[in-house]
């Protein structure tokens, strides 16, 4: 078999699958371990994979550029936004983390909802301008341009003064083994000390998130409180989340 039929069907399996094992392909194509891992090299490279250890995962559709990810799955989003907007009562202080969701998360709250909001975004605290009865307290720091968000030691020492009832945060990836994920390692050490810095976190996981995964993990499935998405109860990647025991918030519970 020519290498770019390998690579065509590495990708087909791993669309039909959701995941590579590099041991079975090997067996199953008559290939050494390191043939299959080398192709998988190969199409991390190309950013059509993402390799965890013993194979790969779908790579996340949230990693590209702001820009761009404002048009991935807006509907997914929104459905999203609408639940996790549900969680904030009046006077809740809540930590909003950066991304396309979470502006979606403030689109959809009440402009009269009397609440704190701490966040790292400019762009969300922007969005929270028309919101009167909401104080809003910005972290800064060094801007990290894919998300929109602060990141760095100055905003990581901004964050562990804070304390918040809840915590809305965005990933790029969720998946049962490679767990909540995102493409930068400065960024994941950011989500991990404002997870740390509230009572309950829940993760906003549109639909392009559920099964994918990145490089850098945020914190463990176990130390979040939800994970708030559209994907039906059926979907694999969202049951296997649920026999491990992640309390899934399903989007359209709205009542």
């Amino acid at each position: 078999m020519l290498a770019a039929e390998r690579r065509d069907l590495l990708l087909a399996r791993l669309r039909a699958d959701g995941k590579l094992v590099a041991r079975d392909l090997a067996r199953e194509l008559g290939l050494s371990d390191d043939s299959v891992r080398r192709d998988l090299r190969e199409l991390a490279a190309a950013g059509l994979c993402q390799r965890v250890y013993g194979g790969a995962l779908p790579p996340s559709e949230a990693l590209a550029s702001y820009p761009d990810r404002s048009a991935v799955r807006p509907d997914s989003k929104a459905r999203v936004a609408a639940r996790a907007a549900a969680l904030i009562t009046p006077g809740t202080t809540v930590i909003l983390d950066g991304g396309t969701t979470t502006l979606a998360v403030v689109r959809a709250l009440p402009p009269d909802l009397p609440c704190t909001v701490i966040t790292h975004s400019p762009t969300i605290a922007a969005a929270l301008l028309g919101h009167h009865a909401a104080d809003v307290l910005i972290l800064g720091g060094r801007l990290f341009r894919h998300s929109a968000v602060a990141c760095g030691a100055i905003a990581a020492a901004a964050a562990r003064e804070v304390s918040a009832d809840l915590f809305l945060l965005g990933v790029t990836g969720v998946h049962p083994a490679a767990g909540l994920t995102t493409g930068d390692p400065e960024e994941a050490a950011m989500k991990r000390i404002l997870a740390s810095r509230a009572a309950d976190t829940y993760v906003l996981a549109s639909a392009e998130k559920i099964g994918a995964a990145s490089r850098y993990q945020v914190v463990p499935l176990t130390e979040v409180a939800g994970l708030v998405t559209d994907a039906p109860a059926a979907d694999p990647v969202v049951a296997a989340l649920t026999g491990q025991g992640v309390a899934v918030v399903h989007a359209h519970q709205i009542h």
